[in-house]
């Protein structure tokens, strides 16, 4: 069954993700913000796919606080875990922040908050999930 990893420190943002996820998506979704069970979860292999917050306030990897950003951008620059595709949620959508925040995370796409298209979400992580 395809996984796919929420990274999320709202918990009702993150419940909203992991509902429709399931539901529509019939995936598997684990949903969390700490750092050492991120990494954790990615060095097992398991994970298909990575939908990653911008602003996480409380994430933590080795003592170092990172937000979502910097963590898509360790993930991408990880020989074992380039491969896993990474949407970026964030509530900053205004003009050429996508853009730019795309390219300071090395992320795959991005997806505004708060989610109102349901079925854009389902959309997008098939489409990365077919090219795997």
């Amino acid at each position: 069954m395809v996984h796919v990893l929420v990274v999320e420190d709202d918990a009702m943002t993150a419940q909203l993700f992991k509902i429709i996820l399931e539901r529509k998506g019939g995936f598997k979704v684990t949903v969390t913000d700490n750092g050492e069970e991120i990494i954790n979860l990615l060095n097992s292999g398991d994970v298909n796919l990575i939908i990653m917050d911008v602003s996480l306030p409380g994430t933590f990897v080795n003592g170092v606080q990172v937000d979502g950003l910097k963590l898509s951008r360790m993930i991408k620059e990880n020989e074992i875990t380039s491969k896993i595709p990474i949407i970026l949620a964030t509530a900053h959508a205004m003009r050429g922040d996508a853009e730019r925040f795309l390219e300071e995370s090395k992320a795959d796409d991005y997806i505004p908050k708060p989610i109102v298209d349901h079925n854009l979400l389902i959309e997008k992580v098939k489409k990365y999930l077919q090219n795997e």
